[in-house]
């Protein structure tokens, strides 16, 4: 018979009794012994209690909230009988992974249910930290203060670990109360611990709490820096959870500086992310912020399914924060459908929430829909007093001053008070161009202008409407080409709505054209027409109106079915529309600027079709060429630098990878182009020299003409991060010459010509058009840049790139010997006639 200790095998239970009875077995033979150590050896050890808790909590760090609890269940109902501390220690840590799921009642409920021996030290600190931060969550702040003040004397006796987490638990009382400088203060004392303590988990959630406080306080390139640090740390360290919070972070930032493509993908890919790891309060504030997206975007069917979404999640947990968020937008996508009702039932229960938190950052969002739900119903009085009260609070972020301005500007023009109106407007645009002037790097400015290009429209169509045509055109080209100017020295930041008086008529004389400006509203648009004698102006369609026949046309240009009959009528309406009102201030042959404005960046006009007796394309009629603004083309001179005629040329690199093949004919245009230059005036990189590296120490400023013949690609969500793609550097294994690296070495070229692919950019941003490659160089310095709106024809390239340098080598200017090159391709009789291999590329005027 078996002892009775080894079934169970609890050394520690034993008996000197049983020590006999084995010491007997011993005596019988010695394959009893063999038999009995084997026995004993294949029984599990007893687990340490401390490597079962650390190993629950790094799961939770590690963002697996459903195993950490498993984990955290287990190592309770193993280790609480073995006293009292590693109860409270099991329960705090299950408390806590309840907390990460949002479940803030149930942690309450379960640091309540601990053992009757009051936890004491380090866990006692614990305890109350956490019943703070859960107090926190549901809006219980004076609760919530008291634990944390509890916590707070005991650790002003001992500095016990945990005591920076205090710290943290306090800023996030102080964030929830709408207290944001304050919260600051607490994240930065708790960074500076946790960078102490070497703790890298703690450091990421310091940086991300800090991302957070940023975000509220309105510095968005701060939210990026917080939030790109904390990811760093997290995504390697395997931190799933702050890596999601971080990147949902950042996308608000890029939502709030005016970029909501970038924003989407993150909210998408964060919500996501949260949902995996079962962290449905971030769930919830992804969802919610997507939702305004979706509302901006005028998608308000799936807005508003977001946005109730949200909600309901929010008040299964009861989070008071997710609730109120919720309500805020629901009431704000009802009031822009005209559901006056329930907006105003939204928009009043968020409110009576936030006064009672006496959260007054939660105040202002559901002041700004009363306010506007008043103006809808044209009680003037109230709508003002709400508009104001947003406008004046302290607690109003930037951009909700600016747009609480708008509205009140909006309010005086439907009541007919113009003067009111108007300087409702500039305050608007002041405390927006206030805002920009902070913005750092390109990243953030570039997109920053789309906030204020509602506000631009409105005061545009007032100006227009009191008939001060000269001062909208004004106001038109300072919202322009502003970060190139900019990076240019031509401009410096403004913090004032400013623009300079325009002689505009003198720029189009100085240029040697015609100028034609647009500007896309949402309900109208305008034409200027500017030529050396007048200014005109014409009233135009809306911008969606022109979008959709813009993007099909292009699309049938690109597919090669322009002459179906469909694009046909599409093309000649697209002259109708945006040429025909002036194109009696335009002479045959003439040149002509187009300053473009929304989806006008990505058409070539030299493809509309004119409604004469013969219809042909309006390239056979003029010369055609692209500028950023008036003020860009006042610093523009047609003829250019006819002194200094030397070529620097990359071209037929050495393909870095299968993602970038041979092209086949990159060595005919190579050879095509250096036979325009003496030897002496060319330096030609081809093969494995063509390298980013070989370029950006070239001296590329010392040349007049710049040509690359290499793939491109074009970024939509990062369009600095276009590249030229050439052959591997030898050293660094890098084969993209990006757009920040031109923006970084300046050009004094006559001419740039990329014979790449969509080198011109994928997308366009507001008041600065399409960004990338060639947007790179214009602010580089080059005086004209030649990119491409589409796939550049590998077949067609190399024989219209012939045509331009021959043209320039008889000294035409480049945008009369891209016409003429053009026109060559034109009215050849093979399949290179058609718009798709002479079309794509486009000349931009730079400075």
């Amino acid at each position: 018979m078996a002892p009775p200790f080894l079934p169970n095998c609890v050394t520690t239970r034993t008996t000197p009794t049983h020590f006999v009875r084995i010491a007997g077995l011993r005596l019988v033979t010695p394959i009893a012994t063999i038999l009995l150590a084997a026995f004993l050896s294949s029984c599990p050890q007893p687990r340490n209690p401390q490597a079962v808790y650390d190993h629950a909590r790094e799961t939770l760090r590690k963002g697996d909230p459903v195993g950490a609890a498993s984990e955290a269940e287990k190592g309770y109902n193993e280790f609480h009988a073995l006293s009292p501390e590693w109860s409270w220690k099991f329960t705090i840590l299950r408390a806590r992974v309840l907390y990460a799921q949002g479940k803030n009642e149930q942690a309450l409920t379960m640091l309540a249910s601990g053992p009757a021996i009051a936890p004491t030290g380090e866990s006692a600190v614990q305890k109350l930290r956490w019943e703070g931060l859960a107090y926190t969550s549901l809006h219980r702040f004076s609760e919530a203060e008291r634990a944390l003040s509890a916590a707070e004397q005991l650790c002003s006796v001992n500095a016990y670990r945990v005591c920076g987490d205090v710290l943290g638990a306090e800023g996030d009382l102080e964030m929830e109360r709408g207290h944001y400088s304050s919260a600051q203060v607490f994240f930065e004392r708790v960074l500076t611990a946790a960078r102490s303590s070497g703790d890298r988990f703690w450091e990421a959630s310091a940086l991300l709490d800090l991302s957070w406080s940023a975000d509220e306080q309105a510095h968005f390139n701060e939210t990026l820096d917080w939030a790109d640090a904390a990811r760093r740390i997290a995504v390697p360290g395997g931190y799933t959870d702050i890596a999601q919070t971080a990147l949902g972070n950042m996308g608000w930032a890029y939502y709030k500086l005016g970029d909501p493509e970038k924003a989407l993908a993150m909210f998408v890919e964060a919500e996501q992310q949260a949902a995996k790891l079962g962290d449905i309060t971030d769930q919830i504030r992804w969802i919610t912020d997507a939702g305004y997206i979706y509302m901006d975007a005028h998608d308000f069917a799936t807005a508003e399914r977001s946005f109730a979404r949200s909600l309901n999640l929010s008040r299964q947990l009861n989070s008071k924060e997710d609730i109120i968020n919720s309500l805020i937008a629901l009431a704000f996508v009802s009031e822009q459908t005209g559901k006056l009702d329930d907006a105003k039932r939204y928009a009043d229960e968020a409110l009576a929430s936030a006064q009672h938190d006496q959260n007054g950052r939660d105040a202002v969002y559901p002041e700004l829909v009363l306010g506007r739900i008043a103006a809808r119903l044209h009680d003037t009085s109230a709508a003002e007093k709400d508009f104001l009260q947003v406008a004046d609070s302290p607690d109003s972020p930037v951009f909700l001053k600016w747009e609480s301005q708008r509205s009140i500007a909006r309010l005086y023009q439907d009541e007919g008070q113009f003067d009111l109106a108007e300087r409702g407007y500039r305050a608007a645009l002041n405390t927006f161009e206030t805002a920009r002037s902070g913005l750092r790097d390109v990243d953030s400015r570039l997109p920053f202008l789309s906030n204020a290009a509602h506000i631009y429209d409105d005061y545009i169509g007032l100006l227009i409407k009191r008939g001060k045509v000269a001062e909208a055109l004004q106001v038109a080209d300072f919202s322009r080409a502003r970060t190139l100017q900019e990076g240019l020295g031509l401009l410096s930041k403004k913090s004032l709505l400013t623009p300079e008086p325009l002689n505009a008529r003198q720029i189009a004389s100085d240029a040697g054209g015609t100028v034609l400006y647009y500007w896309l509203g949402e309900e109208r648009s305008y034409l200027w027409a500017v030529t050396p004698r007048r200014v005109t102006l014409f009233q135009l369609p809306s911008a969606a109106e022109i979008k959709s026949r813009v993007e099909r046309y292009r699309t049938a240009i690109i597919e090669q079915r322009e002459s179906t009959p469909a694009a046909s009528e599409d093309g000649t309406a697209l002259y109708r529309i945006l040429v025909e009102p002036a194109k009696d201030l335009i002479g045959q042959d003439a040149r002509v600027f187009i300053v473009p404005d929304g989806c006008l960046y990505s058409l070539n006009f030299e493809t509309l079709r004119t409604p004469a007796a013969q219809p042909h394309y309006w390239i056979e009629d003029v010369t055609l060429s692209t500028a950023g603004s008036l003020r860009m083309l006042q610093t523009f001179h047609t003829e250019g630098n006819r002194t200094a005629r030397n070529l620097l040329l990359f071209g037929d690199p050495v393909p870095p990878n299968e993602d970038f093949p041979q092209l086949r004919n990159a060595n005919v245009e190579v050879t095509e182009i250096e036979q325009h230059f003496y030897p002496a005036q060319r330096e030609i990189f081809s093969r494995e020299h063509a390298t980013p590296s070989a370029y950006l120490t070239s001296k590329p400023e010392q040349f007049s003409f710049i040509h690359f013949v290499a793939h491109g690609t074009a970024s939509r969500l990062s369009p600095l991060d276009s590249a030229i793609v050439l052959s591997r550097d030898a050293n660094q294994d890098s084969y993209k010459l990006n757009a920040r690296q031109i923006l970084g070495h300046r050009l004094h070229a006559e001419l740039v010509t990329i014979s790449s692919c969509r080198s011109a950019g994928e997308r366009a941003y507001s008041g600065e058009g399409l960004v990338g490659l060639a947007w790179a160089f214009v602010g580089a310095g080059a005086h004209n840049v030649i990119g491409a709106l589409w796939d550049v024809s590998d077949a067609s390239s190399p024989q219209l790139m012939n045509e331009l340098y021959g043209e320039l080598k008889k000294g035409a200017a480049p945008d009369l010997a891209l016409r003429r090159a053009k026109l060559t391709l034109l009215r050849s009789s093979g399949p290179l006639h058609k718009p798709f291999y002479w079309a794509p590329f486009q000349l931009y005027n730079g400075s």
